[in-house]
């Protein structure tokens, strides 16, 4: 995870509307486009809006090789776990942690399954 984060990801509440805003600011058009989720690829950053976001601010989303094995390693270190690994579609793996200042951060990991081990 020494490369950074990759992904961020803002909770709003009107995706149609959130769209325009970040086409307009990010200057490119979303690479999906999905009800669900619209993601922005930028210079290796990816920017995505999420309408079922329940945070009140974006979450920087840190990739990782294993996520079952980041999280463990992370909740050793005091973080505590938000949301377990789900399967977000084609294998991509996502979770969250917060730490004791109430911040989110997020894990993906992509091509492990529904397990959370490599295929």
């Amino acid at each position: 995870m020494a490369e950074g984060a990759k992904l961020i990801v803002y909770p709003v509440s009107d995706i149609d509307s959130a769209k325009k805003l970040f086409t307009s600011l990010l200057g490119v058009e979303p690479y999906a486009d999905a009800p669900y989720y619209v993601g922005y690829k930028i210079d290796g950053q990816e920017i995505g809006l999420d309408p079922h976001g329940k945070s009140s601010g974006p979450i920087a989303y840190w990739d990782t090789d294993d996520i079952t094995a980041k999280l463990a390693e992370l909740k050793a270190s005091g973080w505590e776990t938000k949301a377990e690994p789900r399967d977000v579609g084609g294998g991509l793996l996502v979770a969250s942690v917060t730490d004791a200042n109430g911040n989110t951060i997020g894990l993906r990991a992509a091509g492990q399954g529904k397990q959370g081990s490599k295929r």
